[in-house]
């Protein structure tokens, strides 16, 4: 029976594996904890279909287009917001139980972006829902094995041979070693990037070193420079925490105050919906802004917030002690989501054979910005198009040996790094955030990006020299170089665009050049990261 490796069982993994067990393929999830921890469950704003009688797919993907700096592939852009209804029925006919009006319709909220209001939420807790309606689809494919899930397990590395992969090499946390998988293909389903950036937005399961790794292997990589910051974000010890768009969609507004007179600055220069301009702009706004920025919802009444901002009220409360139906939240952008990830084309196969990557991590629809209320439908949608490109692969009946390499491997992790340098590879992954947080912010300049690009020079001379703490998962030892060549990607590619385009802000290239209207590419061969410039229909 052929067989295809899912690394990752978040919603775009999740939604890959049913796919592939509708036709008759089975699929291996591996991931470290189960898909009730994945970041999917996070998402609280809703998914994006033009249902209403005033809209359409083709409106929705000029939303998309706009938003995304006008990079992204129109074709594949069409072709997803085509298929945004029936997404939606699909989830509903899983048992997602989405929010209506009383006379049965949906309820759509507007969004940032959006010229028509088409976000479908679920109450505040649209992306619990949807996972939860998943992870109970897949385990009817569990009890006839058409599914099997490997928890426990952290990607190490794939194993390729002259271009084409026969499956992966897993470090097995719980009883420390290493385990080869062989498959007929591999989906990688594992996130963004965020512990790069050390406190995001998102989970810290997320960390990038699955792309980073690939990266390294062979694997291209797309559009790193586009890192989108959330415009309204609240601080705690361990991360910031999100203040759902929806809290704007439902009639929240940011001000600033003046002395007393409070200051409502995105209507002042956008007029009565510049509280729903693209997160791009709302965060560089936040960002230039005089003092503390605030965002008021207490005037929409009890009702309204606790039928429909729930979250965002309990967030408040449990982690800034703030009443949001009495008092403002103080609020500032954070890093929220990758536009930029593997290289796919419009199966979502990579440029490696048989390797194909889907939600967060795939870098395709988005462009320079992603639209609010896209990451969900892209999640969905991105493992039923993988699912349906692989369900004509064919069975691999014998496959190189990987002996050498996987001895290899092993012999590196067993072996203790030497102590010539003070510093542990736990404080390196945060001189690492500390690094790419202050040149990688909501604006950059060529100045900041090429000492960004010195630094990690530096810390990639001194990787291999880091003392090993055994107290701490290998994982964290041996996904720190690739992490540092990732990093060292993501700042060659914010030099190498010299314009101002969505989530990329150049103080010293403040406008938009023609010269750069494409996808950025970035390929890794000998030490060199190279970078071009692509339509990304055409990947």
């Amino acid at each position: 029976m052929k067989h295809v490796l899912v690394v990752g069982s978040g919603l775009s993994g999740l939604t890959c594996a049913i796919k592939l067990a509708e036709n008759g393929i089975r699929s291996t999830l591996v991931s470290p904890y189960p898909s009730e921890r994945a970041q999917s469950v996070m998402a609280a704003g809703g998914i994006n279909a033009a249902i209403g009688a005033d809209d359409s797919p083709l409106l929705h993907a000029d939303d998309t287009l706009k938003s995304g700096g006008n990079i992204a592939g129109k074709d594949t852009v069409s072709e997803l917001c085509s298929a945004a209804p029936d997404i939606i029925r699909w989830l509903e006919a899983l048992g997602v139980v989405f929010s209506r009006e009383k006379d049965g319709d949906l309820i759509l909220r507007l969004l940032g972006g959006h010229s028509r209001k088409r976000t479908v939420y679920a109450g505040a807790a649209t992306g619990k829902q949807i996972i939860t309606a998943l992870i109970r689809e897949a385990r009817k494919y569990e009890c006839c094995d058409l599914i099997q899930r490997k928890l426990g397990r952290q990607f190490h590395s794939a194993l390729i041979k002259d271009g084409r992969c026969y499956g992966v090499l897993l470090y097995n946390d719980i009883e420390r070693k290493m385990e080869a998988v062989y498959a007929d293909a591999v989906v990688i389903a594992t996130g963004g990037q965020n512990v790069l950036f050390g406190k995001t937005t998102g989970s810290m399961q997320c960390d990038g070193y699955t792309v980073a790794k690939l990266y390294e292997q062979g694997a291209r990589l797309k559009n790193l420079e586009f890192i989108q910051y959330h415009p309204t974000t609240i601080e705690t010890p361990q991360k910031r925490m999100l203040i759902s768009e929806a809290a704007r969609g439902e009639g929240g507004r940011l001000y600033y105050l003046d002395g007393k007179r409070k200051v409502y600055f995105m209507e002042d220069k956008y007029g009565e919906r510049g509280n729903l301009m693209p997160r791009d702009v709302v965060s560089k706004c936040i960002y230039d802004a005089p003092s503390q920025v605030y965002l008021d919802i207490s005037f929409l009444g009890r009702n309204l917030i606790k039928n429909r901002l729930f979250e965002v009220a309990e967030v408040c409360r449990k982690y800034a002690g703030i009443n949001v139906n009495k008092k403002s939240i103080p609020v500032y952008p954070s890093v929220h989501f990758f536009m930029g990830g593997l290289a796919v084309d419009r199966d979502h196969k990579t440029s490696v054979d048989n390797l194909y990557a889907v939600g967060e991590c795939a870098s395709m629809y988005h462009g320079a910005n992603r639209l609010g209320g896209n990451s969900l439908l892209t999640a969905v949608y991105s493992g039923q198009t993988a699912a349906k490109a692989l369900s004509n692969i064919t069975e691999n009946k014998v496959h190189p040996d990987f002996s050498e390499y996987i001895s290899a491997q092993e012999q590196v992790l067993n072996c203790q790094l030497s102590s010539d340098s003070r510093f542990s590879a736990v404080y390196m992954r945060h001189e690492i955030a500390k690094l790419l947080n202050d040149c990688l912010g909501i604006t950059r300049t060529e100045e900041k990006l090429l000492e960004g690009i010195r630094s990690v020079d530096y810390l990639v001379s001194i990787s291999n020299k880091l003392v090993y703490d055994s107290d701490v998962s290998p994982y964290i030892g041996y996904s720190l170089p690739p992490m540092l060549l990732l990093a060292r990607a993501i700042l060659t590619s914010a030099l190498a665009r010299q314009e101002t385009r969505g989530a990329h802000l150049r103080d010293d290239y403040p406008e938009r050049d023609d010269k750069f209207a494409f996808c950025s590419v970035c390929d890794y061969n000998n030490g060199e990261h190279r970078i071009s410039y692509i339509e990304e229909d055409k990947l």
